[in-house]
C-alpha cells in the first residue's frame, strides 16, 4: 500500500512545515516499524516538498496519482488549495491537516483532520464576546490576514458570522509570509481604534506583526487572538516571550506532556529523531495525523479487502467510515459526518503566559458553519 504526502518541508512556511513533517514521517516509521504496518501490510509512504509553492504542488499531485498511491495528505490549507481541483475532478481522496473552509465546502474528496481557520475565529470570537469584553455595543474588530487560506478562511467566517456574534469588522489587511513590516498597515488599524485584533497566520509574519504592534503602542492594550496556524513555539522564539505576554490563541489539540495514551510513544520517537521539536504542538497534529492515516487503512482493508484497495474505496470504506476514531488523545475524536468533511471538531482557547502556552478552556465544539461557497 502506498499513501502520498506533499510537505511543506522548506519554503516560506518552513518554520511550521518542517515539525509538521517530521511528525508525520515520525508516525509512520513508528507504524511500520513497531506496530508491523496496518493488518500486517507494510505502508510505503511517498513524500515530496512541495516548498509551500503552487507549481510544485501541482507537479506532486499528480506524481502522486501517477504513483498509485491511494490517498493523500498536505500539511497546510494552501498547498492544498493548489492541488484540489486536480484531486477533486480525479475523485482522489486528500486529507489537509490545517485547513479552511473553502478546502471542504461544499464537500467533494478533500478532508481535514482537525477544525478550519474558520473555526478558529468563530471559537475565539465567541469567547471574546462572552469573557472578555466589557463595553456596550458591538466591538470593533480588525482583521490581519495572511494572503493566502490561511487568511481567507478567517475572512470567510468573519463574514458569515460577525453579525451573529455581534461583533462590527472594521478592518480586513493583508499580509505576506516573507513581511518585514506591517507598520503602514497597523497604522491604518490604529486610527480606526479596534477594541480587538486577530490575526490569521502563520509565526514569522505574526511575529512580526506583534513586534510592530508593541512598537506602535497598540499591544498589549488592545486584545489579540491568533489562529493555530501562529500560536506555537515558534512565534514565542521569533517575537520574544516579552512581545507576546498575554496573548490568546486558539488550538486543536492536547499540550506536551499532557496525560493521554498517545504522548509517552510519541515523545520516545520525538526525543530519539527530532528532539529540536520539544515544545513544538504541531508536531503533535501530524502524529495524530498519521494515526487516522493507519486507521482509514485499516478500514479499507476490513470492509473491502487488501486486494481491492483504490483511492475511491479508501474514501468509501476508510474515511466515510471513520466512527469515534481516537487518536490517542492527541486531539478530539474522528468522525466522518455526510455533509461535513471536518473528520474532528473540537479546540481550544490557548494563552501565552511567561513563554508559555497553555489552554484556559476546555474542548469547544466547532459547529459547522454555513458558508454558502459555490
Amino acid at each position: 500500500m502506498k499513501i502520498g504526502l506533499s510537505l511543506c518541508y522548506t519554503g516560506p512556511a518552513g518554520e511550521k512545515g518542517r515539525v509538521m513533517s517530521d511528525g508525520i514521517l515520525d508516525v509512520w516509521k513508528y507504524i511500520n516499524e513497531e506496530l508491523g504496518g496496518v493488518a500486517g501490510h507494510q505502508v510505503e509512504v511517498v513524500w515530496n516538498d512541495n516548498q509551500y509553492d503552487a507549481s510544485k504542488s501541482v507537479t506532486i499531485i499528480n506524481g502522486l496519482m501517477d504513483a498509485g498511491t491511494l490517498m493523500f495528505a498536505t500539511n497546510d490549507s494552501t498547498t492544498m488549495s493548489y492541488s484540489m481541483e486536480i484531486a477533486n475532478r480525479a475523485s482522489f481522496p486528500g486529507i489537509a491537516v490545517f485547513s479552511a473552509p473553502k478546502l471542504t465546502n461544499p464537500p467533494k474528496h478533500i478532508y481535514a483532520t482537525l477544525p478550519d481557520y474558520g473555526d478558529d475565529w468563530s471559537a475565539f470570537t465567541n469567547y471574546y464576546m462572552t469573557n472578555i469584553w466589557k463595553g456596550s455595543g458591538k466591538p470593533k474588530m480588525a482583521l490581519l490576514l495572511l494572503n493566502n487560506s490561511t487568511g481567507q478562511g478567517a475572512k470567510d467566517a468573519a463574514l458569515a458570522g460577525a453579525a451573529k456574534l455581534g461583533v462590527e469588522i472594521v478592518a480586513t489587511e493583508e499580509h505576506t509570509t516573507t513581511t518585514q513590516s506591517e507598520i503602514e498597515s497597523l497604522t491604518r488599524v490604529k486610527a480606526l481604534k479596534p477594541d480587538v485584533i486577530y490575526i490569521s497566520s502563520t509565526p514569522a509574519p505574526t511575529a512580526v506583526i506583534m513586534k510592530n504592534m508593541v512598537q506602535l503602542d497598540m499591544y498589549p492594550k488592545t486584545t489579540v487572538g491568533v489562529c493555530h496556524a501562529a500560536i506555537t513555539s515558534a512565534l514565542v522564539n521569533a517575537a520574544g516571550a516579552d512581545v507576546v505576554e498575554g496573548l490568546y490563541g486558539v488550538y486543536p489539540t492536547v499540550s506536551w506532556g499532557d496525560n493521554v495514551p498517545a504522548m509517552a510513544k510519541m515523545t520516545e520517537y520525538m526525543m530519539k529523531l527530532h528532539p529540536q521539536d520539544k515544545g513544538n504542538m504541531d508536531y503533535i497534529t501530524t502524529w495524530a495525523e498519521g494515526l487516522i492515516q493507519a486507521e482509514i487503512l485499516r478500514l479499507a482493508i476490513q470492509n473491502a479487502g487488501i486486494n481491492n484497495l483504490t483511492p475511491q474505496i479508501i474514501e468509501t470504506q476508510g474515511i466515510q467510515k471513520l466512527s469515534n476514531f481516537d487518536p490517542g488523545g492527541l486531539h478530539g475524536v474522528v468522525s466522518y459526518t455526510a455533509g461535513d468533511n471536518r473528520l474532528s471538531k473540537s479546540l481550544r482557547i490557548f494563552k501565552i503566559s511567561s513563554g508559555s502556552i497553555a489552554p484556559i478552556t476546555g474542548w469547544i465544539t466547532a459547529p459547522k458553519i454555513d458558508y454558502n461557497f459555490q
